[in-house]
């Protein structure tokens, strides 16, 4: 999953939210340099990942886009997720997306001290681009996939990707819709076993 379903799968507890935030940015950093709510944050992260890369409705989507992307499909997915979670947000959420986004803003800038460089840099874009309210646009899902396209070592193509989503549009849906109560309901379980505040 991508930054806006990460962070939604945090409910309100600040401390999750930090560490699901900054637990892609930690590259040369200990987790034990973090708070014990915001180390808890990072292993919520790091489930959520291994849950979707586990579930079988990720693993159909992933399937559409193997053949042109290869280990590139897994990233793509991601953001095609985020784009449906955005999109359908009112399915999820009382709360208006774009009240949801800058509460997040104020958040994380609130707690920048804490935050690891890389997560500083992108929350500054993020917050730029209005990025989370944004992934409902499919124009903001091409823009994150070339961004996404440039950064790897690799010719990767996912630029081209958001043409596949656009003709497959209803059967990523079909996969996410089947896929996104399962992953909340396993959040909810990790959440209640490992008995974080919620």
């Amino acid at each position: 999953m991508n930054y806006l379903a990460h962070l939604y799968l945090s409910g309100d507890d600040e401390g999750l939210l930090i560490g699901n935030y900054v637990a892609d940015a930690m590259k040369g950093i200990k987790v034990s340099s973090f708070s014990a709510d915001i180390q808890q944050g990072i292993a919520l992260h790091r489930h959520i990942d291994s849950f979707t890369d586990h579930n079988d409705h990720v693993r159909e989507s992933k399937k559409r886009l193997f053949e042109k992307y290869k280990h590139y499909a897994a990233v793509i997915v991601d953001v095609y997720y985020d784009h449906f979670l955005a999109k359908n947000w009112t399915n999820y959420s009382d709360e208006p997306l774009v009240e949801y986004e800058q509460r997040m803003y104020d958040l994380l800038t609130f707690n920048k001290m804490v935050l690891p460089r890389d997560a500083i840099y992108f929350l500054k874009y993020m917050m730029d681009q209005n990025l989370l309210s944004n992934y409902a646009n499919l124009e903001t899902i091409g823009n994150s996939l070339s961004g996404l396209s440039r950064r790897t070592k690799f010719k990767s193509n996912m630029e081209y990707a958001v043409t596949d989503l656009e003709e497959g549009y209803d059967l990523f849906q079909a996969d996410f819709e089947l896929f996104f109560p399962e992953l909340e309901a396993s959040v909810a379980e990790f959440i209640l076993k490992s008995k974080f505040k919620v």
